[in-house]
């Protein structure tokens, strides 16, 4: 006979009751605190040590919500959604599941896009004039503006009509690859089964070719108007048989820097002008180079492997991979055991920058210098266990671990989206104001300290320490069980 148990209210009891003394704590704290509320991983609200504001968050990663003076509002669920605004710029940034989808508004101008395959954007530009576009790529196309002569609806491959795509201000297809015409400036290129056959004319120049067998080109001297008023662009006469075997270009005719380019490749290429000549042999192992506008002479020996060039605008020694040291007027360029150590530096006043790299994403020092101030911004990626930055205001920031911040080193999606989710210690200190945080497993253990004052919260708050210029309070279970004056 089947013996059906009672069921043993005693062990569910004691959790309810155990959930209800929490709760209960939790609501005492609350009404005790009002809005200084600590209760660790489940709930925390603190000031912000750099800039000035305020920060909740609650169930650990998953939510939070912040005000900063300096970059407005932002809310988020990571890694699902974020929202984030600035009123005083008329910005504002949703992103859900980045980089999957995005939504951006920035005054009139907008953009949505779901992984760069469909995408709406759309607004008001300089010239006053409203366009909206649609995009579902690489199938359709379509653009609606105030000025129509700016319309344009393209179905890939069967027939369309794009303007400023591909870097081309005019694209227009039927049956791509079977016919297509490309307008750039002044310059009309007619392709008929892409890109075999193209004939190009416009701006003093025609040319046509069948490749890859033979093309030809050929521009006249024209005269230019730009910002600077008249100036000269080069003519040139260019050709190709079984590209890119053998060529013959004559380029900059009519200006002070000529060049004639020879190539027969893979045995030989020159190339000779007034300010740079250049010799290959089984290109592009071997070469010469000797650049007289820039000051220098190289020799490659098999390229990239084997490199020595010296002069006032180059020096350079490579032997690849062990050694390479490189340098000019504003640029280094160094390397031992490729790539195990690397290091570069770009020197371009008032900017100064500098970068040491140890096995690719390993491990890298960024430091950038303002050489008029002395102030500095400072940047160490220790992948995957640490992040730590130096902002050229002095505040300084510590993340561990940090899995995906090096590969994005200048992404706020990552920083709004991702980083919360494995940020198990962060600290950040604000030498201008005086204050510093620092968090362990999303504020299980939270420490902030600002002149004059100092708070200390762990486990889910129930053990708090705070003391301020006018008292000290220590709550066990959200209950102050010490309160006293400050001067005591």
């Amino acid at each position: 006979m089947l013996k059906i148990e009672k069921p043993r209210l005693g062990t569910a009891n004691k959790a309810l009751s155990i959930t209800i003394t929490l709760i209960a704590f939790f609501f005492a704290g609350s009404s005790v605190f009002g809005g200084d509320l600590s209760a660790g991983s489940l709930f925390d609200t603190f000031p912000l040590t750099i800039g000035t504001g305020q920060r909740t968050e609650i169930g650990g990663p998953f939510y939070y919500n912040e005000t900063n003076s300096d970059f407005g509002k932002t809310w988020a669920l990571p890694p699902f959604f974020s929202h984030q605004e600035d009123p005083t710029i008329g910005e504002f940034e949703d992103q859900a599941l980045y980089p999957i989808f995005s939504y951006v508004k920035y005054g009139t101008q907008y953009r949505a896009q779901f992984i760069e395959v469909f995408s709406f954007e759309g607004g008001e530009n300089p010239h006053d004039v409203q366009a909206h576009r649609f995009w579902l790529f690489p199938i359709y196309f379509q653009q609606r503006s105030s000025n129509t002569n700016e319309n344009y609806t393209a179905v890939f491959p069967v027939y369309g009509h794009l303007k400023n795509f591909l870097f081309r201000d005019e694209i227009f297809f039927v049956m791509f690859p079977a016919y297509s015409q490309t307008h750039l400036k002044d310059v009309v290129n007619d392709n008929y089964f892409f890109p075999f056959y193209n004939v190009r004319h416009g701006n003093g120049m025609h040319g046509w070719q069948f490749w890859p067998f033979y093309g030809t080109e050929h521009k006249v001297v024209t005269l230019v108007t730009n910002t600077w008023g008249i100036e000269t662009s080069g003519g040139h006469d260019q050709t190709f048989v079984m590209w890119p075997i053998h060529f013959r270009q004559n380029n900059g005719i009519g200006t002070e820097n000529p060049e004639k380019l020879r190539a027969d490749l893979p045995f030989y290429a020159s190339s000779r002008s007034p300010g740079r000549d250049s010799t290959s042999v089984l290109w592009p192992f071997f070469n010469w180079i000797d650049d007289r506008e820039k000051k220098y002479r190289e020799w490659e020996m098999p390229w990239p492997l084997i490199i020595f060039a010296h002069g006032q605008g180059k020096h350079t020694v490579r032997i690849f991979p062990f050694y390479n040291h490189a340098y000019n007027d504003s640029l280094v360029d160094d390397f031992y055991a490729w790539p195990i150590y690397k290091y570069d530096a770009i020197h371009a006043p008032p900017l100064e920058r500098r970068r040491t790299r140890i096995a690719f994403f390993l491990y890298q020092n960024t430091i950038e210098k303002n050489t008029e101030t002395g102030k500095f911004k400072r940047r160490v990626d220790f992948w995957p266990f640490a992040l730590h930055t130096h902002d050229f205001d002095g505040s300084t920031r510590l993340q561990i671990p940090a899995l995906a911040e090096t590969f994005f080193p200048d992404s706020p999606g990552i920083e709004r989206n991702w980083s919360p989710l494995w940020s198990i210690w962060r600290s950040e200190k604000n030498p201008a104001d005086g204050k510093n945080s620092q968090s362990f497993f999303w504020n299980l253990y939270r420490r902030d300290a600002a002149p004059g004052t100092k708070k200390i919260s762990c486990f889910f708050g129930l053990y708090q320490y705070q003391t301020n210029a006018e008292e000290k309070t220590v709550r066990v279970f959200y209950i102050p069980v010490i309160k006293r004056n400050a001067h005591h």
